[in-house]
This record gives C-alpha cells, structure tokens and sequence, in this order.
C-alpha cells in the first residue's frame, strides 16, 4: 500500500540476546513518529526480552519496520494487522455556509 493509509498493527518482538535491545531500541526510535504505545517485559526465567509496540502508519512501513527488526540476530518480530477500513465520509451541508434550513 503506497497510498499512505494508515493502519494499525501491532509489531510482537522477541529478543534472544539481550545484548541487541540496542539495535531493537534504535529502529523503534527511527520510526518513533508512528509508535502508540510499547510494552517490554524482560522474561529472566527464559532469558528472553518481550516487546509489544503498537503503530499507526501506512502498511509499507509497518512491513519494513517488522523485517529491520527480523534481520537482526537472536531477534524474532511478527507484524499483525488491523482489518483495512475504508472511511466513508457524510456529505457536506447543502443550502447554505450554516447547513441548516430555516424552520417555522
């Protein structure tokens, strides 16, 4: 999608050493403008690192984003989609700058 839609997607990360949260930390930082929200959970017991980021950005950049983080080693990522909506907007007012009729 290159038309610059936005969707919202959650990008589900797992990090296996945590020697590379900095790598994770500065993509996310890179794409800070369409971040939400992000949770981290640092899982000692499996000597994982959990991290759960939100967006709301066009597809394009989600995929990208997800696929940097892949590339980087001992890290997982999956990018999950919201349902593609398409905004139906309502007519403007006719008749007048007011949009409303003179009623009696």
């Amino acid at each position: 999608m290159t038309d610059g839609q936005s969707r919202i997607a959650v990008i589900g990360i797992i990090i296996e050493n945590r020697e590379k949260a900095d790598q994770v930390n500065g993509l996310l930082h890179q794409y800070g403008e369409y971040i939400i929200g992000r949770m981290g959970i640092p899982y000692k017991e499996k000597q994982v690192n959990i991290i759960s980021v939100v967006l709301d950005a066009p597809a394009d950049i989600i995929s990208a984003l997800a696929g940097k983080l892949g590339r980087i080693p001992d890290v997982r990522s999956k990018a999950i989609y919201s349902k593609e909506k398409k905004i139906q907007r309502e007519p403007g007012p006719k008749g007048g700058a007011s949009g409303t009729a003179d009623r009696k």
